[in-house]
């Protein structure tokens, strides 16, 4: 049965890999998902703060100087809370790149182009094959326009793309208000993939302490479905190849995601939740799904069931949604 595909230009085994994660922090791990069938490693994110306040000489004295610092920094976690500062992730990259023969595949978290442009450079230095932009920010000043939120996304993958000659990968927001356009601007500024979707973690309040406090929960399959719609509308539409992130949890969401248009496949809380030989249960029931319904190859199936099969998809999808609408019963 031929798995294989194409992701980033990285010709791949098949499609399954772990998303950034704390997954490949040791190199017992990372060699763990080698053998589990892992067509490529995805490390962790390093977060622009990190390489900001280290090019500033400030990373390491945060625990003397701490109540000097600006509001904002005070919200910043401390150094030891990190797995890896900026050298060590460099490090890390080095060492896996050493230990597998799989592609790595670098990310970095951040909100700015300017905090990423040097670090991404060495990052290409150190060995990765690839890099993985994770452009997290949320806007919370009303005054500033929606329009204005994309051409910082734009102008970060840009001067990355120019930056580096491995392939870059953004990982998106499903909560822009035209994925779609944005999508094929990033395309047309030559990004090589497009990630779908990265999770948006909010805080609960502690209505003891009367603060805001951290939560994280482990997706499910539930999550998958909004990353199959905008799969399903965006395969054929750009040339970077697309990869589901988020709800993957069993072979049928991996096949899902492939039939919709996806090229290569994260999963993280499936893994984190059920240990990583969980990987190589889902490439081995994809296997045999495929062979009891006479599929011959991964590439027979993609886009199978994207929105380019439809003759007019807006209305597919109007008319999906008014189908669900009235099939809800009052019990």
């Amino acid at each position: 049965m031929d798995l294989s595909t194409t992701y980033l230009g990285l010709r791949l085994p098949n499609p399954l890999m772990p998303g950034a994660s704390p997954m490949a922090d040791h190199l017992d791990g990372v060699k763990r998902l080698e053998d589990a069938g892992a067509a490529a490693i995805v490390l962790r994110s390093l977060f622009e703060e990190q390489i900001t306040l280290e090019q500033q000489g400030m990373i390491h004295q945060m625990e003397i100087h701490e109540e000097g610092f600006a509001e904002a920094i005070s919200y910043f976690p401390k150094p030891d809370d990190f797995a890896f500062g900026p050298a060590n992730y460099l490090e890390q990259i080095r060492k896996i790149k050493a230990a597998v023969h799989v592609p790595v595949i670098a990310s970095l978290n951040g909100t700015s182009a300017e905090g990423w442009l040097d670090y991404s450079k060495q990052i290409q230095q150190a060995g990765a094959d690839a890099l993985e932009l994770n452009i997290y920010f949320v806007p919370t000043d009303p005054k500033e326009a929606g329009e204005a939120i994309e051409r910082r996304v734009l102008e970060i993958a840009r001067v990355v793309k120019r930056a580096v000659t491995i392939p870059v990968a953004v990982k998106l927001s499903p909560f822009f208000s035209s994925v779609a356009h944005l999508a094929v601007q990033l395309d047309a500024i030559g990004v090589d993939g497009l990630v779908l979707f990265n999770r948006f973690y909010q805080p609960d309040i502690d209505i003891e302490a009367l603060e805001a406090v951290p939560s994280l929960r482990l997706s499910d399959s539930s999550e998958l479905l909004l990353r199959l719609h905008w799969l399903a509308i965006l395969h054929s539409k750009t040339r970077a190849t697309l990869a589901v992130s988020g709800g993957v949890h069993a072979a049928a969401d991996a096949l899902k995601a492939v039939m919709a248009g996806a090229s290569a496949v994260q999963v993280v809380s499936n893994l984190l939740r059920n240990g990583i030989e969980n990987l190589r249960v889902i490439r081995e029931d994809m296997v045999r799904w495929m062979e009891v319904h006479e599929y011959e190859s991964l590439e027979q199936m993609r886009g199978s069931m994207s929105l380019e099969r439809s003759p007019d998809p807006s209305a597919y999808e109007r008319g999906n949604y008014m189908k669900v609408l009235k099939s809800w019963k009052i019990a």
